[in-house]
């Protein structure tokens, strides 16, 4: 159905809505936020009265407005929507709206729709589509292609029209206070960053060919009161796995009626896009997402958009042992039977053998795109070992990483043009290699070739997709002079993980980059889960995976039990609160089980059939989080759709001045309901700096508390008092 007044059209879903004006040369945004209810006449006409804010002193004589593809010709001084020449000229975009089309989802118009405006630019001799789609939680979803028509501008034989950036930007009001974006470096991905929203321009920009670990990833403007549970926010984020731009921006005259601006766009080098008569480029997806319930409020949209995909696994998601740090380079046979006997034992359900198997790799120095079986360590080739995992009952997994290349290869040797860089000179390696330049057709055919063989030739189910270093002087020769192809090399990726599905149905694929270089919802179209960091001490993971869990579901975000001394910070943690932290997301274990003595392997045990009883709730509940006082504690917990049932971790990360918690609250329970409260000790139980536990701790261990959900949600209660780097795991049964 459609809804609107006029040219007032409004998209709902979810307790929020988008309400744009068509009626002028091109839309505008009257309102993005709470839901405004059913738009009758009186309301649209009443937003659009308002939406044009005062003509001030030394300003343009017309009232400023900001458009949905804000130009100087609107008075905006600020980032525009679209940047670009045409030799020089053809510098001022003047879009026009020709076409708009707009539908509703629902049968009262309240479960989303779109709106789409198709628009000309003599000026720029372009023409344009943006489409606005509100799906059934909330989450915005703006994609916008626009195509060279020579003909616009009155010149058949024009020449091309260079795209130096195009952004979608949307006003958010003053309310919005501060921002929140994060930063972060290998093995500390996702690092939150907060301050105030001043005047000027917050640009982040990610030219790494890929997010990268300080990746923007997903930018907040909210209240001054945001919290995870309180306060509004406003948020964007791009899904696509090349370079990036993300803008929040305040002007002192404002937006329109509004007061700043949160875009994103993709990050294009110079002369990187240049269309010719008929060509067309078709921008990342953009989403944004509002929320009146504070960060989890945003987290949880984002959840159920993806958990609604039809390419979202469905099937359980399966216990992963990966070989990296237990054995590393050391593919030995007889090494590598006794780690997947002792996996069978502790209850894993998928082995991934990781870097190491193909021809010449025996560090990391050599080998990358001869995806051949080393016969010289592998003499039967890789069989064997499947077929030891597969008697097992395990799935088989395999590490690739196919946009890299090592120049001390065979495939170098034989193709040293397929690197990609300056065809002068190549620039400096990164962990001794390059980048395969996959905008190359028989590059491309080849690196898809051999994956999909070694796939084919075992049966393999998952393949740990890795990318391990940044894009520098991303420049490709393959037409004879050197081109920026980050663009094209990130659509190939694309294009490369698409066919290898299409060609192996029910191939896993895990994304990695360095770790958690390669966290984006682009990816994530092709992928079924994401290595969130490198790192697996659990004292860093536990804030890693908190904010990689904004954008993501925890079943789509790998976390891994490690050594006691970890291999990235050489911190040593205590066995249940490694396994604690590894429990909650997509669980697995990367130790050489031969390390663990009986009594340690009997806990693993525990804990892998914990998972496997949990999982079902880990995997489809909302992820909440308690908003406290003391930055050494945490409390995380993940509810059922229906407040049945929820775990929460309660952990400690380091001493602070509190001697304890006081009354601390589980959100996201059903406060009229009553739950009984059982601590989860089976892995060990957690050291604590007090003589006694609060007497009701001492009853849930008893596994006798039954607790009513005011005072679980609402007035909170006490704590134990933990020692640094521990945690406690908390069952909770609805049982009235």
């Amino acid at each position: 159905m459609r809804d609107g007044y006029g040219a007032v059209l409004a998209l709902r879903a979810a307790g929020t809505s988008l309400v744009l004006d068509a009626a002028g040369r091109v839309p505008r945004v009257l309102h993005w936020g709470a839901d405004l209810g059913p738009l009758d006449e009186a309301t649209a006409e009443a937003l659009r009265a308002s939406g044009s804010p005062a003509v001030l002193n030394n300003s343009p004589d017309v009232p400023r407005s900001f458009s949905l593809w804000p130009s100087e010709l609107e008075g905006w001084a600020g980032t525009p929507a679209q940047e670009g020449h045409a030799a020089g000229s053809a510098t001022t975009p003047r879009p026009h709206t020709v076409a708009v089309r707009h539908e509703t989802d629902g049968p009262d118009g309240d479960l989303g729709g779109r709106i789409e405006f198709d628009l000309v630019d003599e000026i720029t001799a372009l023409r344009s589509t943006m489409s606005i789609a509100l799906d059934r939680f909330g989450v915005l979803a703006v994609d916008v292609t626009v195509t060279r028509d020579a003909v616009l501008s009155g010149d058949p034989a024009d020449v091309p029209y260079t795209l130096d950036a195009l952004r979608v930007l949307l006003p958010v009001p003053e309310r919005a206070v501060d921002i929140l974006d994060f930063t972060g470096k290998w093995c500390r991905e996702r690092a939150p960053q907060r301050g105030p929203l001043f005047f000027g321009s917050h640009v982040r920009r990610a030219r790494r060919g890929k997010p990268g670990h300080d990746a923007p990833y997903l930018v907040v403007a909210g209240t001054e009161d945001l919290g995870f549970r309180r306060g509004e926010a406003w948020a964007a984020h791009l899904a696509w796995s090349g370079d990036a731009e993300y803008v929040v921006e305040r002007l002192t005259e404002g937006a329109g009626p509004f007061s700043s601006v949160l875009g994103v766009g993709e990050g294009l080098r110079p002369g990187e896009i240049a269309l010719e008569d008929g060509d067309s480029y078709v921008a990342p997806t953009a989403l944004f997402v509002w929320s009146a319930d504070g960060l989890d409020g945003l987290a949880d949209r984002l959840h159920r958009r993806l958990r609604a995909r039809p390419s979202h696994p469905v099937k359980p998601r399966p216990l992963t042992l990966n070989s990296w740090e237990a054995v590393y380079f050391d593919h030995d046979l007889d090494r590598l039977t006794a780690l997947v006997k002792r996996a069978a034992r502790v209850g894993v359900e998928r082995v991934v053998l990781d870097d190491g198997w193909f021809h010449g790799r025996r560090d990391a120095n050599a080998g990358l795109g001869d995806w051949i079986v080393d016969r010289s360590v592998w003499p039967d080739g890789l069989g064997p070992l499947v077929d030891l995992v597969r008697a097992h009952g395990m799935e088989f997994g395999l590490w690739f990483e196919p946009e890299m290349i090592n120049l001390d290869s065979d495939l170098a040797r034989a193709h040293p043009d397929w690197v990609l860089g300056p065809r002068q000179a190549l620039g400096a390696s990164a962990r001794d290699q390059y980048v395969l330049d996959l905008t190359r057709p028989d590059a491309y055919t080849y690196v898809l070739e051999r994956i999909s063989a070694i796939v084919g030739e075992y049966g393999v189910d998952y393949i740990k997709w890795d990318h391990n270093r940044d894009l520098s002087e991303a420049v490709s020769g393959y037409v004879g002079v050197d081109r920026p192809a980050v663009h094209e090399q990130t659509l190939a990726l694309y294009r490369m993980l698409d066919t290898l599905r299409t060609r192996h149905p029910g191939l896993e694929i895990e994304t990695c980059s360095g770790g958690g270089g390669r966290v984006d919802l682009g990816i994530l179209d092709r992928t079924d889960r994401v290595w969130a960091s490198d790192c697996n001490d659990p004292v860093e993971r536990l804030q890693i995976e908190r904010w990689t869990r904004m954008l993501l579901p925890p079943e789509l975000i790998g976390s891994h039990l490690g050594a006691e001394r970890s291999h990235t910070t050489s911190r040593r943690t205590d066995l249940a609160f490694r396994l604690i932290v590894a429990l909650t997301a997509h669980a697995g274990i990367e130790w050489d089980l031969q390390e663990a003595d009986e009594e340690q392997l009997d806990r693993i045990a525990r804990w892998g059939a914990a998972y496997r009883e949990l999982r079902g709730l880990i995997h489809s509940g909302r992820v909440v989080n308690a908003d406290l006082a003391d930055e050494s504690t945490l409390l995380t917990g993940i509810v059922a759709d229906d407040r049945s049932r929820a775990i929460f971790t309660w952990a400690r990360l380091g001493t602070s001045a509190p001697g304890q918690s006081g009354r601390v609250r589980f959100p996201g329970l059903d406060p009229a309901a009553r739950y009984a409260v059982r601590i989860r000790d089976d892995f060990g139980p957690a050291s604590r700096h007090q003589s006694a536990d609060p007497s009701w701790i001492v009853a849930a261990a008893a596994g006798s508390a039954i607790l009513p959900g005011a005072v679980l949600a609402v007035a909170g209660v006490p704590l134990p008092t933990l020692n640094p780097q521990q945690a406690m795991l908390f069952d909770l049964v609805r049982v009235s």
